[in-house]
């Protein structure tokens, strides 16, 4: 029976997640495992979680508290190129929203951002009920779930 978790990136899962990756024509929208836990190293208010069906890290999520503008942000989503098309994705982000409505301190919504091509991802948000905004400056298709 599949049950799926987030479960902290530590010292002794960190190497599981970077070894993670997409499909070769998705690298383009999503920076690697790697970088995020580099990242978040120096974010306060954030969070690196492996994503886990029963015992096996089949994903990768950061999210947390941006500093510029106090909302929740989700960073990154990722389900491995191996396990992709079973409906992880849409499991996963709930398990973030979850995790969220736990944490959260009145905050009214969660953001996201995309790149606008990424058609999977488009997908995976909307069915899980973010709300497309406006494009960023820096150019990512913006979306905001209501908690």
């Amino acid at each position: 029976m599949e049950k799926l978790t987030l479960k902290s990136i530590d010292k002794y899962n960190w190497e599981t997640a970077i070894e993670l990756s997409v499909n070769e024509d998705q690298k383009r929208f999503i920076a690697t495992n790697l970088y995020s836990i580099a990242q978040v190293q120096f974010l306060d208010n954030f969070y690196v979680k492996g994503v886990y069906n029963s015992e096996t890290m089949i994903g990768f999520t950061m999210y947390g508290i941006d500093e510029d503008d106090q909302n929740y942000w989700i960073y990154r989503l990722m389900i491995d190129k191996n396990y992709q098309g079973n409906g992880y994705g849409l499991k996963a982000i709930k398990l973030v929203i979850e995790e969220i409505k736990r944490e959260n301190n009145d905050r009214p919504f969660i953001l996201i951002g995309y790149h606008p091509n990424n058609g999977a991802a488009r997908k995976v948000y909307k069915k899980a009920g973010f709300i497309e905004t406006s494009i960023a400056p820096w150019g990512e298709q913006l979306a905001k779930f209501n908690l």
